[in-house]
Order: C-alpha cells, then structure tokens, then sequence
C-alpha cells in the first residue's frame, strides 16, 4: 500500500494511491486522519493524483535515527577521506533533527558555512509503534511502511568536527518521500542516486551490512521509538557533491523516486 501526505485545495491530508475508478490514471482516496494514530478510514473522496502537491510523508515527533558506514563500499571509500577504520561490528548510530525534513520537489539549501555538501541516498524506516527493547524476531511489527531520503551531508563540517552531528543536521538536510509503502519487497532492493540524470550511487538492500530487522531491534535498546520516528539505513558507495542547481533522485524499486533541487541557502 502506497500512503501519500500531500497538500490540496489548501489543507493537508493523508491519503492512499490507487487505480482511478475510471482506469485512467491514480487518483488519492483520502484518509479521514494520520494511519499511524487511527484505522484507514476513508472520507469517500478521490482526487486526482496530478491535483496534489506531495509533501513529507511524516514529519517526525520525536527523532530521526541514521546508521552509518552500513555498505562495505561505503566504509572503504570514507577511509580514503578520514583514514583507515574497520567495519563496524554494531549499527552505527547517530540522530538528525526533524527540523532537517524536507520533501519531494522542496530545495536542499546549501549552508554558506560548508563548501562541500554531499548526497546519500538510502532507504528509510518509519517507525509506526512504541517500540523499546524489541527482538529482531518483534522488530518488523513496529514498522509503518518504507520511504527513500538522502542523508545530506555537510563533509568538510563532518571532518572538521570529528563527530557527525552538526555536519548532517542542517536544515533541509534530510528530504524524505515521495510516499510510505508499507509492504515492499526489500530482500533484493535496488537503490540508485541521480545527480542531474547522472548515476552517481547504486546498492542493493541485500548489501546492508545490518539488516533492517537488526537496526530497528539494536536502536529501540538505545531509546525508545516512536510513531513516525524515521530511521536511515545506510547509504551505498558513491556519495558525492552537490552545487546550486543540481537536482538529486533518489529512487528505490517498489517506493518510488525522491526528487529535490538544490539551491544556495
């Protein structure tokens, strides 16, 4: 099921995408409130899919958890930047703002403090439960649905640091979208990154170096997560720069493709 948070004739709603009755097209069957708080109730309505403005699909109430270093190609290319380091042997965590959402179709801004800011597409989780201390056999019964982000990165901040907080949480350093599907087929995932048509990433979610179901189990022992919680799962190899007037796609088979211009902030 393909669940859209989107914007019409002034108000915002939640809605699911399906056929047209006519045949012709997609249209929205509106949801009467959040899915994630409520049963999917209908409000009977259908709009035409080319009639809304999609928006985040959730904005988070509490906390955006990413993982790093979760694609060995990735791990090698990063020890070229900061030196040599091993694989990880447990997710590797770190949180983003939910300040830094954006979605589909919104500019990532570039921070006139950064000269290198960087795309990673990956595949994100959406937490749809309360969820603390829960085995990886409980930890897929927590989970709302799949969307695609782009983990944006400040790199020259990151390496400065030394620690990854400030680097990637600016503001609209974290576009999400273009919709929540709740029941991908993820065993064998393909994952691509497009910098103006360009193929700069591509990773398969077979390659995760912890899988979805461990991420989700290891972070809830850390904190508790909540409904809408986003957590970033790790980006492929090829990450890369990304000036004004660059627009980057993130696409996932079965989810969809993520797409956001990039502009000077």
């Amino acid at each position: 099921m393909k669940v859209a948070r989107y914007e019409y004739e002034g108000e915002i709603s939640f809605g699911i995408l399906d056929q047209a009755e006519s045949g012709d097209g997609i249209e929205i069957v509106e949801l009467s409130s959040d899915p994630m708080m409520a049963e999917y109730d209908t409000t009977g309505r259908r709009i035409p899919f080319a009639d809304v403005r999609l928006l985040a699909p959730v904005i988070p109430r509490s906390k955006i958890v990413c993982v790093g270093k979760n694609y060995a190609d990735h791990v090698a290319e990063m020890a070229e930047l900061t030196g040599p380091a091993p694989t990880p042997d447990a997710p590797l965590l770190f949180l983003k703002p939910n300040t830094s959402i954006i979605g589909p179709g919104d500019p990532i801004l570039l921070p006139s403090v950064s000269n290198r800011v960087e795309h990673e597409g990956e595949l994100a989780i959406i937490i749809g439960a309360v969820a603390k201390n829960v085995t990886e056999d409980e930890a897929l019964s927590v989970v709302f649905g799949f969307t695609c982000a782009n983990d944006v990165t400040a790199r020259d901040i990151q390496i400065a640091d030394g620690q990854w907080m400030r680097g990637k949480s600016f503001d609209t350093f974290c576009p999400i979208g273009p919709i929540v599907e709740t029941d991908p087929d993820l065993a064998d995932a393909l994952i691509t990154t497009r910098v103006n048509g360009e193929l700069r990433q591509e990773g398969r979610t077979s390659e995760l170096i912890f899988g979805l179901a461990r991420i989700v189990s290891y972070a809830s022992q850390a904190f508790t997560l909540l409904p809408g919680d986003v957590i970033l799962t790790g980006t492929p190899a090829g990450v890369g720069p990304i000036v004004a007037g660059d627009t980057v796609e993130v696409h996932i088979d079965g989810i969809g493709t993520l797409r956001n211009p990039v502009r000077a902030a």
